[in-house]
């Protein structure tokens, strides 16, 4: 079993959590410390939310960060580059940049499930610049190529 080492920022933050342990994914929760708690997202706008922790994540990992599937299909909010990065020697507070699709306000209030992350790892990989590429069944064929 991995460890994730955690230093909890605030003392509002919400540790994240899986509601089955067969789950991929934890649940992150925004740690939002204005006074009213709470953030509003206006349409096609970005903002950055906090969780109120940092990590140390273990050497050859990374963590993804996901949408959560009702938060992005009922109220338009996702991570704002699709798949949000936290790489291994990145031990800063985790900063969500949540972007909202919809054509209406949206609020997020402190303790709300923002979004959903995993440990994966991660290959240390060369890059080799070739004058041929090796040949195969499927070649250059794309966008469509194989049928529908």
């Amino acid at each position: 079993m991995l460890t994730l080492k955690f230093k909890r920022l605030t003392s509002t933050m919400t540790i994240p959590t899986k509601a089955h342990p067969t789950d991929a994914c934890f649940d992150l929760y925004a740690d939002i410390q204005n006074e009213t708690g709470s953030l509003l997202i206006c349409p096609h706008q970005t903002v950055k939310v906090n969780t109120g922790f940092a990590t140390n994540i273990p050497a050859g990992y990374w963590c993804p960060i996901y949408a959560r599937s009702g938060l992005a299909s009922k109220q338009g909010l996702r991570p704002a580059q699709g798949v949000a990065v936290i790489d291994e020697p990145y031990t800063g507070e985790w900063l969500i940049p949540i972007h909202n699709d919809s054509e209406q306000v949206q609020e997020v209030r402190n303790g709300d499930r923002i979004a959903q992350f995993m440990l994966l790892p991660y290959f240390d990989t060369e890059l080799i610049e070739v004058n041929e590429l090796d040949s195969t069944d499927r070649g250059d064929g794309g966008f469509g190529s194989t049928g529908k």
